[in-house]
């Protein structure tokens, strides 16, 4: 009876205040009923107070001058940054000129061998094809000089990610002070980082390698670091009891046992090279993209496919052999990966190389190559004249994009940019507080008012509701789409190798084809971010579905609950760790593209960017970028919490 009447105050609570959400709620409506009028009577509402803002562009302006007078003659430029330099050219022109001697049928035949042994014949027989259609293309120079980039940002990326992975996985001070640090890099669009970079080095490949490394580094250290901590504690406790060291701790049976984690790594660290080697040709890269960039300027949509397909045959190639590689690591029974066999197959490889050199079949024949440019222009050509405008009753493609920017964008960006600027805080608040802790709030809010302190509220808040508008549009095709997928095993195999190429497309080449079929515009930059980030979208969906307890479902059915009800209140409810981390994934990629959209009339904070890499402006091309950080840790603060908190709590 004791503990029925102590309880029994609690239980005459209403029931609504028992919920955690509803109290973090009036707790956070206490503290905005003292602080919003406080606020609004010392700087009024509206935009963001000219009174709160810091003026950045005078020292950065200053830091800019001083980089650029003094980027040939200073000691650190001439000793330090000069070195990095010469060293990153010199290698990757060892590199180009290797694949050149080894001629086509030699790299060819290095690609084929290497799948082969890693995979088995069906994909020697793809990475084959591949390479041949990169030549038929008129691109196996170009795809020479990707490729070359490609290895040695890769190499040095790999490098740099185990040193920091290896240092983190083995000390938790460091990994707890690397965690932010990698967390501001994977939410800063790639596009982000070429300005500082091109500060440094100038224009050209040095600049290219380095932001490429920057870019796709962490993944490496991040896996590494997972692999390290997430080892057997059984297996290591019986190497120490044998009276090994630590390097040796290391070396026998932790760096093995994350064998999978570091394939993992180096997979997604191939990925973001390859998508990172095609955006940075706008500052001199080189190879496939900048035959992109190129035809980006001119809206040569054959041009940019010619060049477009060799980067998505090769991602496809190095994601399936990094894959498999992953899959394979640590199975020292399978005779794929024997000595003897990779010995066998190195000697055919270079075989077949010297054959070509001896030949005089180094250089890909013109002879042998198709012209695709020109019919797909007509096509498009085509596609322009009957779609673009004056279709009877729908419109063309011209239509829809004004309409969704009058129905859809202007109004969202009115919306956000007239609410006072307290109250775009106290939104951010309240959605990272309720999915989240007050630690996440706390982090999402002080990154919203750091991009007011910096000066660009309005640019932000319009490039927000790019964001909101193209996820709103990824979450409902994206959602459907999964569904459709994980309710039935023959659509999910025929969406396979769509979703296959379209996740493995570099950013850049989706601005082609919307641009052709809608203009410039933000709404192209919104239609670009919703294609690159559906593939992500549909695919967590569908496994999040098809993971759900079948016992459950089971249930569902002997309860006689039909096919909707059984979507609506069994899988969906159970599958909302994985629904979430499809919106976490689809905020961040949008964000990503949508920057890049400032290339094609995105405008807002994505202008500002490509305005500051074009004329050297540092302070310009910095506070915007500083802003997308601040605005992408927000977005991802707010959407990603809520699977912490699942697995462990508020």
């Amino acid at each position: 009876m004791a503990t029925v009447t102590a309880s029994s105050p609690r239980l005459a609570l209403p029931g609504v205040l028992r919920h955690h959400a509803v109290r973090k709620l009036l707790l956070l409506g206490l503290a905005a009923a003292v602080l919003v009028p406080l606020a609004d009577a010392r700087w009024a509402s509206g935009s963001w107070p000219h009174a709160l803002t810091v003026d950045v562009s005078k020292p950065l302006a200053d830091a800019s001058n001083w980089i650029i007078d003094n980027r040939d003659s200073h000691p650190l430029f001439l000793y330090f940054f000069g070195y990095i330099s010469n060293a990153v050219v010199l290698s990757v022109r060892a590199v180009y000129l290797l694949l050149l001697a080894a001629g086509w049928a030699g790299v060819t035949a290095i690609g084929a061998v290497v799948a082969w042994r890693v995979a088995g014949v069906r994909l020697a027989v793809g990475t084959t094809a591949a390479f041949l259609a990169c030549g038929l293309l008129g691109m196996w120079v170009p795809t020479m000089q990707t490729l070359a980039l490609m290895v040695v940002a890769v190499l040095v990326s790999v490098l740099v990610g185990l040193v920091l992975g290896l240092a983190a996985g083995l000390s938790g001070r460091f990994d707890r002070a690397l965690r932010p640090v990698l967390d501001t890099m994977q939410v800063l669009p790639a596009f982000a980082y070429l300005l500082p970079v091109v500060l440094v080095f100038g224009i050209g490949v040095p600049a290219a390698v380095l932001a490429t490394v920057v870019y796709a580094a962490p993944p490496m250290a991040r896996l590494t670091a997972l692999g390290l901590r997430g080892a057997d504690k059984e297996v290591l406790e019986a190497v120490e009891s044998l009276g090994s060291t630590a390097p040796q701790r290391l070396l026998t049976a932790r760096i093995p046992l994350a064998r999978k984690e570091l394939m993992l790594g180096l997979n997604q660290t191939i990925m973001m090279a390859l998508s990172m080697a095609v955006i940075a040709s706008v500052i001199g890269a080189g190879g496939l993209g900048d035959r992109v960039y190129q035809a980006l300027a001119s809206v040569d949509v054959g041009a940019a496919l010619e060049a477009g397909i060799p980067i998505v045959l090769l991602a496809v190639v190095l994601d399936r052999i990094t894959g498999a590689a992953g899959e394979h690591a640590g199975d020292e029974s399978g005779s794929r990966l024997g000595r003897r066999g990779w010995l066998y197959a190195a000697v055919a490889a270079v075989a077949v190389a010297l054959a070509g050199r001896l030949a005089g079949r180094l250089d890909w024949p013109d002879a042998w190559t198709v012209n695709i440019a020109d019919p797909v222009n007509r096509a498009v050509d085509w596609m322009t004249a009957h779609l673009y405008s004056g279709v009877p009753v729908v419109g063309g493609t011209a239509d829809w994009a004004g309409r969704f920017t009058t129905w859809v964008l202007d109004p969202v960006r009115s919306g956000l940019q007239w609410l006072p600027w307290w109250s775009v805080l106290l939104l951010v608040a309240a959605l990272a507080w309720l999915i989240g802790t007050w630690r996440t709030a706390l982090t999402a809010v002080l990154a919203m008012a750091a991009i007011g302190v910096l000066g660009v509220w309005k640019p932000s808040l319009d490039t927000l509701s790019q964001v909101l508008a193209a996820v709103a549009v990824t979450l409902v095709l994206g959602f459907a789409t999964g569904i459709a997928a994980a309710r039935s095993d023959r659509f999910e195999r025929a969406l396979r190798p769509v979703l296959d190429v379209f996740q493995t497309m570099p950013q850049f080449v989706y601005l082609i084809p919307v641009v052709a079929l809608f203009g410039v515009g933000r709404a192209p930059a919104v239609a670009a971010a919703v294609v690159y980030a559906l593939p992500a979208v549909v695919r967590i969906t569908t496994q999040g579905l098809r993971q759900v307890d079948p016992a459950a479902l089971e249930s569902a059915r002997s309860l006689g609950a039909s096919s909707t009800q059984q979507l609506r209140q069994v899988q969906l409810p159970l599958a909302r760790p994985a629904l979430l981390l499809a919106v976490n994934q689809g905020v961040v990629l949008v964000l990503a593209v949508v920057i890049i959209g400032g290339l094609v009339g995105g405008g807002a904070l994505g202008y500002d960017v490509v305005f500051g890499l074009a004329q050297g402006d540092l302070a310009t091309g910095l506070v915007a970028g500083a802003a997308i950080v601040c605005l992408g840790l927000m977005l991802d603060r707010v959407t990603q919490p809520t699977q912490r908190r699942t697995k462990g709590g508020v």
